[in-house]
């Protein structure tokens, strides 16, 4: 069985509201076990004896579309690859600020060529980005309104689907789980 970690978009937020026992019993019926939420955002922890991330994110998709009656993009971490993600520090310590927020922006692929160049164009005194393997890493040094690239600007230059997590709750994840 291999334990995999499911991030979902649109959960608690934007009129989308899921009790946690409820997104626990959608992943046991798929045949889960294990299944643990993580705080109330749409965090999964489960174990599955299939080890296709594709194949896995497809299947809660169409079941979460199926019982909530909207999207819900997903996307998945082994419990290895979430641990590597929580070791990442893109930003040293000095570069960021007091009160700066690193997140990670989960992806089914790594961005493309032109797409890291567009990301990295976004770059200002404010925000930064990195590029990880499926993931991007963005340096907030201002509080969100503030931000001079929150969600739209780093959305339509990613051109994809995302979702995205404070690395502080990636890690708090990974402590426990992984």
């Amino acid at each position: 069985m291999q334990r995999h970690i499911a991030f979902l978009r649109g959960i608690n937020v934007g009129g989308h509201t899921v009790k946690m026992q409820d997104l626990r019993r959608l992943f046991a019926s798929l045949g889960f076990s294990s299944v643990e939420t993580v705080i109330a955002s749409g965090n999964i922890v489960f174990e599955s004896a299939e080890d296709r991330s594709r194949t896995l994110e497809q299947k809660i998709e169409r079941l979460l579309a199926e019982a909530l009656g909207y999207q819900v993009a997903t996307f998945l971490r082994t419990a290895p690859e979430l641990a590597a993600v929580a070791r990442q520090q893109p930003f040293e310590l000095a570069e960021m600020g007091s009160g700066a927020v690193v997140y990670a922006i989960f992806l089914r692929e790594k961005p493309k060529p032109a797409v890291q160049q567009a990301l990295t164009a976004l770059n200002t005194d404010n925000d930064e980005v990195r590029i990880g393997k499926r993931e991007v890493y963005w340096l907030r040094r201002a509080p969100g309104k503030d931000s001079d690239v929150f969600g739209t600007l780093l959305g339509k230059a990613l051109g994809t689907e995302t979702t995205s997590r404070n690395m502080n709750t990636v890690r708090r994840i990974v402590e426990k789980f992984c």
